[in-house]
């Protein structure tokens, strides 16, 4: 054992512990350990995962994570406590669990799957100067930080705290003193937004074959409020997680980290619909309206608009001018032409070979029937890049020339659809136009500043810009707003990878793994940091996995088609499996 080497990194350990737990366990034991658990399993381990850290100690009424990036476990910690409170809403206040919370940046040292060492006891040792309910962190998280996120820190002063021979400079945050912007309603988003998730519809209809157009409903509204600059909303692969389910209202605030919840159900008889909708507030369970809508189905777009304007005005909302003189733009709709939009949407999102071509005949049938439907070319654009980029059906340098005329066309029907800007900006940045891929990136942004995708769009402009800082906090805003959206963490990887900060890149990319087992390029990547770092037998392992996912995964096209425009990028991630002994 002497002989071994002792595996150090840098870490942000956050450390929270119950405030009073004697005396709660005096009162109830058994009630005690049983919601404990509960809150650690339900609702501290979820955040910890979604901000890419890892729990890897709980011990009676304190529990230790990891991090990999500090801005995670700060923003981690105080949904913590946002979530704690919306928990102990209804309870009396003599039985409610409450934490303190320290996050501390500092040097750990490995043995097995537990972390100790400095980083670990000065966590542990600040915790216990936050306020019941509040977070505090040391200075070295404070400068990491650097105005970053939308939450103030009150300067703490130094501090002494027992073991630790130096003074210790800490900053706080409390419930009591917070900003509005970080502590209004329990759940908010970072920017104190109102925040709404739509979870899928329930097909009505009586035939299970109409499922994907209640999906389509719900999908609809999601995107008319994404729209709305006021609220923040999560994006439709997050709320669909939940399909098929039954989930606590209150359970799904929590794991979104939303205020709000909207669900409703559709029925379908011939060319009429029957909408029902009911927004919940997740904190409390308790309903805040309910509507039927029973309309033909060529008004779906007014009943969508309208289901918009009852939430905004529900929760006080004000539209910008821009986002007033669009409601309401889009008029009728032929049925069979909005069924085809649908089918082929939720067609693409296969993501297979043959969906592609399904959802492309789809697609050229409602353009067929109606020329002028921007979605339908944005659509058409995104299938046929989808082939060029994957080497589907035959896809030749052709599929992104076409891809990119059909983006133009979307926007040249209606340059407010910001799915066309989406279209466009990924088609320029596959052919190194990164400064025009950018302009288009940032407007889709304008038009849907709730879009994950544009966030993620963007963010891939500039890491292959080589503006790497700027793309990490931009996929760090699209997993937010789409927390299962999982190449949003091969993408932030990818980042942090090129900033050498390898510990976090690692985070990322197992996370992606843990949502999309059978990904090539994460394994690829992964192999390359392996190799970057000395760890050559992990290295190996990955590339023989990617080999084994891909028999087909080519280092010579990956340097053909991706765009940075320093070109010696990808060279130097490569060099990693040269290190490790790689023949490529």
């Amino acid at each position: 054992m002497g002989n071994e080497r002792i595996q150090r990194r840098l870490a942000a350990i956050l450390a929270a512990d119950v405030v009073g737990y004697s005396r709660l366990m005096e009162w109830d034991e058994a009630s005690t350990l049983t919601e404990l658990k509960l809150r650690w399993s339900d609702m501290v381990e979820p955040l910890v995962a979604r901000h890419q850290g890892r729990v890897f100690k709980t011990i009676g009424d304190a529990i230790l994570a990891e991090f990999g990036s500090a801005i995670g476990a700060v923003e981690c910690a105080i949904e913590v406590q946002q979530a704690m409170a919306a928990a102990n809403a209804d309870v009396p206040a003599e039985r409610r669990i409450v934490l303190r919370i320290g996050v501390h940046l500092g040097d750990v040292m490995v043995e097995g799957s537990d972390l100790y060492g400095d980083g670990v006891n000065v966590a542990t040792r600040i915790e216990g100067l936050a306020d019941p309910g509040g977070v505090v962190i040391s200075d070295g998280i404070h400068e990491h930080m650097r105005g970053r996120l939308g939450i103030d820190f009150v300067d703490g002063g130094n501090r002494e705290v027992k073991n630790i021979e130096r003074a210790l400079h800490i900053w706080t945050w409390s419930p009591k003193t917070a900003a509005p912007a970080d502590a209004v309603g329990g759940l908010q988003p970072p920017l104190g937004k109102p925040s709404i998730a739509v979870l899928p519809f329930d097909n009505m209809s009586g035939d299970p074959e109409q499922g994907y157009f209640a999906d389509g409903i719900a999908e609809d509204i999601i995107t008319d409020l994404s729209r709305v600059s006021g609220l923040f909303v999560i994006a439709r692969n997050s709320s669909f997680a939940y399909k098929g389910q039954a989930p606590d209202v209150r359970k799904v605030s929590r794991e979104l980290g939303v205020r709000y919840v909207l669900e409703g159900s559709v029925r379908r008889a011939a060319n009429r619909i029957r909408i029902n909708a009911q927004m919940i507030d997740g904190t409390t369970g308790g309903h805040l309206w309910a509507e039927r809508y029973d309309r033909d189905l060529e008004d779906i777009f007014a009943v969508q608009d309208e289901v918009t304007r009852t939430i905004v005005s529900a929760l006080e909302v004000k539209l910008t001018a821009g986002e007033e003189a669009r409601r309401g733009k889009h008029g009728k709709v032929d049925p069979e032409v909005y069924d085809l939009i649908v089918r082929a949407r939720q067609t693409a999102l296969q993501f297979r070979p043959e969906a592609s071509v399904e959802a492309r005949k789809m697609l050229e049938r409602a353009l067929a029937i109606d020329p002028g439907l921007a979605l339908g070319y944005s659509g058409l654009a995104m299938v046929t890049f989808a082939d060029y980029a994957n080497q589907w059906n035959g896809a030749t340098e052709d599929n992104l020339t076409k891809a990119r005329e059909l983006a133009h066309k979307a926007i040249e029907t209606d340059d407010t659809e910001p799915q066309g800007h989406v279209a466009l900006a990924i088609c320029l940045s596959w052919m190194r136009r990164l400064d025009e891929a950018e302009h288009e990136a940032e407007r889709a942004i304008a038009l849907d500043p709730n879009s994950a995708q544009a966030f993620s769009v963007l963010g891939n402009v500039r890491d292959f810009q080589g503006r790497h800082e700027d793309a990490v906090a931009l996929f760090t805003r699209a997993h937010r707003l789409d927390p299962q959206f999982d190449l949003s963490l091969h993408l932030m990887g990818r980042a942090l990878l090129a900033l050498g900060r390898f510990d976090e890149a690692e985070i990322a990319f197992k996370r992606r793994l843990a949502l999309a087992p059978r990904t090539d390029m994460t394994r690829f990547y992964l192999a390359c940091l392996y190799g970057l770092t000395g760890r050559h037998d992990e290295a190996r392992r990955y590339w023989q996995e990617t080999q084994q996912v891909n028999p087909n995964f080519s280092v010579e096209r990956l340097g053909q088609i991706l765009p940075y425009r320093n070109p010696s990028q990808l060279g130097r991630l490569v060099e990693g499996l040269r290190n490790a002994g790689i023949a490529i």
